[in-house]
This record gives structure tokens, sequence and C-alpha cells, in this order.
């Protein structure tokens, strides 16, 4: 943003008076600038601190040859942001809402610092809310869950039992039947011995 910008925006906040936003930006660097050469700060509160700062002689280098090169003392211009400016840049504090009317910064500062509280109050409000109506939901459904899940595993374990029952009957009785069918087998050749003998005599 230029001067001509801001001459523009703030006379979108005049009803549309360029003549008067202009007048008001000169005017205002117009007397910062006056005041700081006489060495006085203006001060704005919420905003900052205009100054003049002395500088002591020093040496410096000259960049492009590197040589050394002796600075005289002088007096420069400086800035200091206030802590509400430093509080906004950062996003501690929010700004409000540009409206026609100007608010000054310490009424905006107020308002942060009401704002803040009544949010964090609601925070902590709702939180301990939500996690009670969450606790009782979620005990029935463990509970029912678990009652559920118990039968299931009775049945299963009732069915492997039988299972396990039948499967030492059906190896008994197998091996039962091969061992009638082994006798059955070795009797018929000696039946048959015993038939042929006696034809013989």
């Amino acid at each position: 943003m230029n001067k001509t910008d801001l001459i523009n925006q703030l006379a979108e906040r005049l009803d549309g008076d360029k003549k008067a936003a202009q007048t008001a930006v000169e005017g205002f660097i117009d007397l910062v600038q006056r005041e700081v050469q006489r060495g006085r700060n203006v001060s704005i509160s919420g905003f900052g601190v205009f100054e003049k700062r002395a500088r002591a002689a020093r040496t410096a280098r000259n960049p492009r040859t590197g040589e050394a090169v002796k600075v005289k003392k002088t007096t420069v211009p400086a800035f200091r942001p206030g802590k509400y400016f430093k509080d906004v840049i950062s996003g501690a504090v929010k700004l409000p809402k540009a409206t026609a009317k100007p608010t000054s910064a310490r009424a905006a500062a107020a308002a942060a610092k009401a704002t803040a509280p009544a949010a964090a109050a609601a925070k902590t409000t709702r939180a301990p809310r939500a996690t009670a109506a969450a606790k009782p939901a979620a005990a029935p459904r463990t509970r029912a869950a678990a009652a559920k899940a118990a039968p299931a595993a009775r049945t299963r374990a009732a069915a492997g039992k039988p299972a396990a029952k039948a499967a030492p009957a059906a190896t008994t009785r197998a091996t039962r039947a091969t061992t009638a069918k082994a006798a059955t087998a070795a009797k018929t050749p000696a039946t048959r011995r015993t038939t042929a003998k006696a034809a013989a005599k």
C-alpha cells in the first residue's frame, strides 16, 4: 500500500471525500516529521512511538570494494511499535471489523480482552458437557457388546466340545471296523483249509 492507496481507503471511510482524506494523511505526516525533527516523540497509544535516535560515529565497509569507510555520527528517525500493535501482528489479538466510525486502539483492546475470557469460558463449559454425555453412552454400548460377545463365545466353545468328543469316537469305530475286517479275512482262509482237509480224508 502506498500513499495514494492509503488516501483512497481512508476516503471510503469518510463517505468518499478524497480531499478530506488527503488533507488528513498529509497533515498527519507533516506533523510527525516536524515534531520528530525538533527532538520530540510522537506517541500514539495502541499504535507506537515516532522518535529521533542518535547514532554514534563508526567504521563501516563498502560492500562493493570492501574498503573501510568512516561514518560520522548522525540522527535518524525511528518507529517503536506499541503493545497492541505487536499483539495484532503476532495474532494474539483479533482486529475488529472495519466500520465507518473509527474506533480507538484502547476501545479495540478492551473489546478484545472482554471477548477472550468469554470465549475461553464457553470452551471450558462445552468440553465437560460433551465428555459427560459421551461417557454414559459409551458404557451401555460396551456392556451390550460384552453381553453379545459372551453367548457367542459360549456357543462356539459348546460347538467345539462335541466335535472334540466325536472325533475320538469316530476313530475308535474306525479301528474296530478295521480289526473286524482283518479278523474275518484271517478266518476265511482257515475255514477253507479245514474244509479241504476233510474232503481229502
